[in-house]
């Protein structure tokens, strides 16, 4: 019982210590709100903002920005996509003050990364067949990014790792009327 009871207490101890040690300071992540007036959470996305239709961006609004910001990032994925994750839009060093992102737009001073169509912008949500979920993913960073403009999300992803204040997630569904 000793015995267990000493490992119940040094573990932690021992992971907090090194963490301390490794200089890594421990955040709290907050969450951001996406949001859209074209569909509710988890709901339905309207064909206009697909393949079937203007293949334009749904409207967004970003909410719950936390102090530091000095940009967000964006990206839009399908992870139903029978060849793996597939990624429909990549944009980063979005201003931090933007609360809106307007149908079919990008905001000044915003660069946009490749999609899995290795085309840069918007592509919307065009499922072969089914029922696929959508992701608008939205990060709050503490550094503006200095990549260059065919960046795909994987490095994206990297180049984002330590420095992700909060982030907020906007899901939808789309199946296709082709």
């Amino acid at each position: 019982m000793l015995r267990s009871n000493f490992w119940l207490i040094a573990v932690p101890l021992i992971l907090t210590i090194a963490a301390g040690a490794a200089g890594k300071e421990v955040r709290k992540m907050t969450t951001l709100s996406i949001t859209t007036t074209a569909f509710a959470q988890k709901g339905a996305i309207p064909s206009r903002y697909t393949c079937d239709g203007g293949d334009m961006n749904p409207p967004l609004a970003i909410a719950g920005v936390p102090a530091g910001t000095k940009s967000l990032a964006l990206v839009m994925d399908d992870p139903d996509a029978p060849a793996g994750i597939w990624v429909h839009w990549v944009v980063w060093n979005i201003p931090s003050e933007t609360r809106e992102i307007g149908e079919r737009s990008v905001p000044a001073g915003a660069v946009q990364g490749l999609n899995s169509w290795s085309r840069t912008g918007y592509g919307g949500p065009c499922p072969p067949s089914g029922t696929h979920r959508y992701f608008f993913k939205v990060y709050a960073l503490d550094a503006m990014l200095n990549l260059k403009p065919l960046t795909t999300k994987a490095e994206l992803e990297k180049a984002m790792a330590g420095h992700i204040l909060a982030k907020g997630e906007l899901m939808g569904t789309y199946r296709s009327t082709r």
